[in-house]
């Protein structure tokens, strides 16, 4: 995993306090040193031109005697380009650096002579009007020599100038800056390079002592985001933290955090995954809702006035027992769970981010786990019954009613649709709910399991949803009626979805036998399909057996069934 220098949080970097540290100190301790490192420059600098001042005036003395001593010979000899030739030749043995020159320069700011390094082009003219002019108003008030800044070759110079009255020229002695500083600048470099290394291994050594003293902030604050993003609340591992202010603010974080625990806990019980996890996201729930298109699962315990009759208010116990293992279920396929009444419960599927798994596959799915949940409890009662009996000889027939009671049976009916799904009531008291035909239809659907004796039945929306977009969904969706539910005035076809497991070679030919019968039954021809419904051996061909024993047609026969009855 690519290792950066901060974390991220949506869009928001988080920058750790340790590298704030160290960044603003490593910051400061540079531009301190190298401040440090500045101003002794500028004092070593001052002392320089201070020597060099010294040096280029007696340099200038010096040149200032031989050019006198030049203009006597010339009185005699009268060679001045011969004297000129002799001075040049003077200065340039007196230079060291590469760029100094010493130069005679008349008032009209021709250049008498120039000595300098073959590298600087002779010049005709002192091109420096301003310092020129400098000079020359000096001289009017009889000021003859002066320290000077001017441009020379296009470069800046450094000098000291004195007038020669027997020639009529300044003669000028004078250094280039940058050569001049050339020298400091390299030391300013040198030790500039080594107060950054130094710098940077003081840095180094300071992140790794404030990471460790400082590592339980660390700690802390990848905890909160690890709990930020799987919205879970935990304990901080505070084992083996030193006793400061650090460990203090994870110890009250900790507290903090095991009392909300405690409410997000309490609150997701009582609120499906998707409020409470909006609510934990938004920090609020609004009363709210939207259409969408959802698959609804309902799921109701059959004979449960026996049931009641039977174990009173014991049957709480069972009930507990019951839905402890169906919530889970339907936890596990994604379903959110829409309402418990009683003995029927209402679950959502498609709700909640469903990871590309098709919605209507998931409630068949935990459908089935639903009836395996009660298959499983009946025979946990039977192995207890056989126990009872062992130990006992016999059972008395108040216990034999308790346990035909407990041995508990369940319908379910599914159908999909678009609903409206959201919050309704007030800001006092609000629930989360589930609004439309489908969710109705779902309960008729379920209650219908009991008229077919089949466990599970769905709507074709249903079917066709699977069908569509699960490719190897292993389902065979039995037709097994047209039916118009009582408060509807729309037939609907419902099925009877069987996993593969369960289509063995038997089934298929017994289904084979309903289907031919359930053909001529839309049809009504009654009398050929009351055979293929007598030969079927199923308990959904009973249904149908007893509606055309007597081969009677309803007026007006469309395929459809009515029923009188929810």
């Amino acid at each position: 995993m690519k290792r950066t220098l901060w974390k991220k949080i949506g869009n928001t970097r988080v920058i750790p306090v340790t590298l704030k540290i160290i960044l603003l100190f490593t910051l400061f301790i540079l531009v301190s040193n190298l401040t440090s490192n500045y101003i002794n420059l500028i004092f070593n600098r001052a002392a320089q031109t201070k020597l060099m001042k010294q040096l280029l005036v007696k340099d200038l003395e010096s040149m200032n005697n031989f050019c006198n001593t030049q203009f006597e010979i010339n009185r005699y000899t009268y060679n001045i380009p011969g004297s000129v030739k002799k001075i040049e030749e003077k200065g340039f043995f007196e230079l060291k650096n590469r760029k100094a020159v010493i130069l005679g320069i008349r008032p009209d700011k021709s250049i008498f002579f120039q000595a300098s390094s073959t590298n600087i082009k002779k010049q005709k003219n002192f091109f420096d009007t301003e310092t020129l002019n400098i000079m020359n108003e000096n001289l009017k008030n009889k000021k003859e020599e002066e320290f000077v800044y001017f441009l020379f070759n296009n470069e800046e110079y450094f000098g000291v100038y004195k007038y020669n009255p027997k020639w009529n020229i300044f003669v000028l002695r004078a250094e280039e800056l940058y050569e001049f500083h050339q020298d400091s600048r390299k030391i300013f470099k040198n030790i500039s390079i080594i107060i950054i290394i130094i710098t940077l291994i003081s840095a180094l050594v300071g992140v790794i002592l404030l990471r460790y003293i400082l590592r339980f902030i660390s700690i802390i604050s990848s905890s909160i985001m690890k709990m930020i993003r799987t919205q879970k609340m935990e304990l901080i591992d505070l084992k083996k933290a030193p006793n400061d202010d650090i460990t203090f603010l994870g110890i009250a974080f900790n507290s903090l955090s095991n009392t909300i625990d405690n409410l997000v806990s309490i609150f997701r019980k009582f609120a499906s995954r998707d409020i409470a996890n909006k609510a934990y996201q938004e920090k609020t729930i609004r009363l709210e809702g939207e259409k969408k298109e959802l698959t609804i699962l309902f799921s109701d315990i059959k004979s449960f006035t026996y049931i009641t009759e039977t174990l009173g208010t014991d049957i709480i116990k069972l009930l507990n027992m019951h839905y402890d293992k169906v919530i889970r279920q339907i936890l596990v396929y994604n379903g959110t769970i829409g309402s418990i009444i009683g003995d029927a419960i209402l679950a959502v599927f498609g709700a909640l981010d469903t990871e590309g798994r098709n919605k209507s596959f998931l409630a068949l799915s935990a459908a089935y786990k639903l009836q395996e949940v009660a298959q499983l409890l009946r025979m946990k009662m039977y192995k207890t019954k056989e126990e009872i009996v062992k130990m006992h000889g016999a059972i008395s027939s108040e216990e034999e009613k308790v346990f035909k009671a407990v041995l508990l049976e369940i319908g379910v009916g599914i159908d999909g649709g678009e609903v409206f799904y959201g919050n309704i009531g007030s800001n006092e008291r609000m629930t989360n709910t589930v609004i439309g035909d489908n969710v109705n239809s779902a309960s008729r659907l379920e209650g219908l399991t009991r008229v077919y004796q089949v466990p599970v039945i769905c709507s074709e929306y249903i079917k066709n949803d699977i069908e569509k977009h699960v490719k190897k969904h292993k389902l065979h969706f039995i037709e097994i009626d047209r039916v118009r539910v009582k408060g509807k005035t729309i037939g609907k076809t419902i099925y009877w979805p069987i996993p593969d497991e369960n289509f063995d070679r038997e089934m298929k030919a017994r289904l084979s036998e309903f289907s031919a019968g359930l053909k001529l039954y839309y049809k009504g021809v009654w009398k050929k399909a009351y055979k293929h419904f007598k030969s079927c051996k199923l308990p959904l061909a009973d249904v149908f057996e007893n509606r055309i024993k007597n081969h009677k047609r309803p007026r007006n026969w469309k395929g459809i069934w009515v029923m009188k009855a929810k």
